[in-house]
């Protein structure tokens, strides 16, 4: 148990840990004391001098950030002392501080402002000329006006324990002080933009927003994201029918209070390639229809069909919503072929604990060694990356890795390309396998790079048996996981959106389609499956974006994005968490449930719900853990995987680009342009070009 100290603040007395700030115990005081350095997740740095407050026999006002606690002290953060100081601290703060409020991104929301009003004295006795700094490029991402820049280094601790990527530095003394990159080159790394919003003046902003909208012009909705798997919880802003920006909401859980480049970025792809009405082909080509029409195209084709002739293949980015009312369609159409993993990545049916992230996202942080088996965290989900940096930032905490060669934001000892490496771990050989073995809460962290392979129930089983042998999971830890790319993965395994009794995965729709087995397949926002095999299929697609499913389908019922819908998505950890509309689908284009209700109507079998609520209790009924919502329910360790013989094939990363990853990603010309400066000269780099 930690030591405490009393203190008495402004006249109040309390007991704390002695671990803490003179800052952090003034909040819990309820004194708000001024910064603009100091920030809870960053190391101290005492830059501003905002922060002071007068303690008692101490012979100068001092920088409340930097100051351990000692028993005893009584400070003042009001008094007369204090507010001359920090009055003092303010104003040397706007010597060089440009006064272009009107027209900087920052305002109205910037901290330098709003402290200003409080603690500023509205006049400068200063009237000498203001230094002015040159602009740096920091990429595509991140605007400067480092004239703006009072140099309380957020950004550049930021970078280097966070982000892992020690790009930023200052150069120069005294007023002659820059923040820069070393190289002059742009900031390559997956979570960059939170330095926007760390930074506490108008310095650094989002270069693609730049002059776009106000703060009080846009609506504010609390939402998910769906980039990935991890379940980001942000705050989308959009003014009328259009998203501008999307910001991180604070979950200590899940994402703490960072987001990834591509879930703050790529939403300019929203308003671009988008499908807004229906369509179907008549002679080859795709031609505008009314929704009565199409619907009835696609009934009519469906009660020519047998049921095991139709299947459905959902996307990365689809809601629980809709992939239940869709597996209750092909319920009723009698189609047992349907399948949530366009990868074809492994799984034990029924078994939750051989797909979750079961340490959780948090408890990475509990760890003491951790084996990455087929995956690259840092590509596929950047902030279950920067946990794992955040633990290996502590100390006693070794990575080893199984597969393609790691770069990560932290030291990875290689230990192989492919199974092979996990038959001589599972032996007892090598030296990480002893550290796997001594470690009391160790990670075995499996990727869809060794489970979408042919063999991969036999990669899982192995990394069952690895995880058992090593100790991983016991009575109060369970160090197995699944690392998912997909956000709409863990929801549609838990709904059992996945072959029934005698139907077909992914590869087995995708081949019979290409033998004529299989006559319709419905695709949900599905555009990483090889559509070659569809040409002689009928396609009905259902999603947002004229994307490669779209360009293959029959009939094109346009769909609602992650932004316009009120919807339930399951994180890796198995986290239910709900999205929120925050702007209308464009032109004639539908949440994808209520498509799929029409279009049960139109087939004369209705489903049985007319609103979200129906539909919401339908499926909590069916699975009652997705009606705690941000509630995470622990599964069972069980057998799962098979005994079966593994390939000796090396394990591939699944993912080459993470700046474009789906179909709204690769409409983005963000994301397009990220592509270009920070991935096309490493792949470049690699062919030897």
């Amino acid at each position: 148990m930690s030591e405490t100290v009393k203190v008495t603040i402004d006249g109040v007395e309390l007991e704390v840990d002695k671990r803490l700030t003179l800052l952090q115990a003034c909040e819990i005081a309820g004194a708000e004391v001024p910064r603009f350095c100091f920030h809870d997740r960053l190391s101290i740095a005492g830059n501003c001098r905002m922060c002071l407050v007068e303690v008692e026999r101490a012979p100068k006002p001092i920088a409340s950030c930097a100051q351990p606690l000692m028993d005893g002290m009584v400070v003042r953060t009001r008094g007369q002392i204090a507010s001359k100081a920090q009055m003092g601290a303010m104003e040397f703060l706007l010597i060089n501080h440009p006064l272009d409020c009107p027209i900087c991104d920052q305002g109205g929301e910037c901290d330098l402002q709003d402290q200003a009003m409080g603690y500023g004295k509205g006049i400068s006795r200063f009237d000498e000329q203001k230094r002015s700094v040159q602009e740096k490029d920091f990429g595509p991402l991140v605007k400067t006006y480092m004239t703006r820049c009072i140099h309380c280094t957020r950004c550049v601790r930021f970078m280097e324990e966070v982000a892992g990527a020690p790009v930023l530095g200052a150069t120069g003394r005294g007023e002659d002080t820059e923040i820069t990159t070393y190289i002059e080159n742009g900031i390559a790394s997956e979570l960059s933009g939170n330095i926007i919003d760390l930074c506490p003046v108008g310095a650094l902003t989002s270069k693609p927003y730049a002059f776009v909208a106000r703060p009080w012009e846009l609506k504010k909705t609390e939402s998910i994201d769906v980039m990935d798997a991890v379940g980001s919880n942000i705050r989308v802003d959009a003014r009328g029918r259009e998203v501008l920006r999307v910001l991180p909401r604070l979950h200590e859980d899940v994402n703490e209070e960072w987001i990834s480049d591509k879930t703050r970025f790529a939403v300019d792809g929203l308003t671009r390639k988008r499908l807004d009405k229906p369509f179907v082909r008549r002679d080859g080509k795709l031609t505008q229809a009314s929704w009565a029409d199409v619907l009835a195209a696609v009934a009519e084709r469906l009660h020519a069909r047998g049921g095991d002739k139709i299947a459905a293949i959902a996307g990365d980015q689809v809601d629980c919503e809709t992939m239940f009312a869709m597996s209750s369609l092909m319920r009723t159409i009698g189609s047992p072929n349907m399948d949530c993993r366009q990868d074809g990545m492994a799984f034990e049916p029924g078994v939750r604990a051989s797909y979750l992230f079961n340490s959780t996202i948090a408890g990475i942080e509990n760890a003491d060694a951790c084996l990455l088996i087929g995956c690259n965290p840092r590509q596929e989900a950047a902030l279950v990356n920067a946990r794992l940096r955040k633990r290996w930032m502590r100390g006693g905490f070794k990575v080893a890795s199984v597969g393609p060669q790691l770069d990560l934001t932290f030291p990875v000892n290689h230990l192989g390309a492919g199974p092979d490496s996990l038959r001589h771990l599972a032996a007892g050989e090598g030296e990480f396998a002893a550290v796997l073995k001594n470690a009391e809460r160790p990670l075995v962290i499996v990727g869809a790079g060794a489970l979408s392979r042919s063999d991969g129930a036999a990669v899982l089983g192995a990394a069952r048996a690895l995880a058992n042998s090593v100790g991983a999971v016991g009575e109060d830890w369970n160090g197995f996981g699944v690392l998912h790319g997909a956000a709409s993965r863990v929801g549609g395994l838990d709904l059992g959106f996945v072959p029934r009794a005698g139907g077909r995965d992914t590869a087995g729709i995708l081949a019979g389609a290409a033998a004529g087995d299989i006559n319709t397949v419905f695709l949900l926002a599905a555009d990483e499956v090889d559509t070659s095999n569809l040409k002689d299929t009928f396609v009905v697609y259902i999603g947002h974006h004229g994307d490669a499913g779209a360009q293959v389908a029959d009939v094109i019922l346009p769909g609602a994005a992650y932004t316009e819908k009120d919807a339930t998505y399951v994180n890796m950890e198995g986290r239910p968490q709900r999205a929120s509309r925050a702007v209308f689908a464009p032109g004639e284009a539908r949440e994808d449930w209520r498509i799929l209700r029409a279009l049960s109507g139109a087939m004369g079998q209705p489903l049985p719900f007319d609103t979200l609520e129906a539909l919401r209790d339908a499926m909590i009924n069916a699975v009652p853990h997705l009606g705690g919502v941000d509630q995470i329910t622990q599964a069972d360790w069980t057998e799962f995987g098979s005994s079966d013989a593994m390939s000796d094939d090396a394990f591939v990363s699944p993912v080459s680009n993470f700046y474009q990853t789906c179909s709204i990603s690769r409409s983005s010309v963000t994301m397009a342009q990220c592509t270009e400066a920070f991935v096309a000269p490493l792949q470049a780099k690699g062919t030897g070009d």
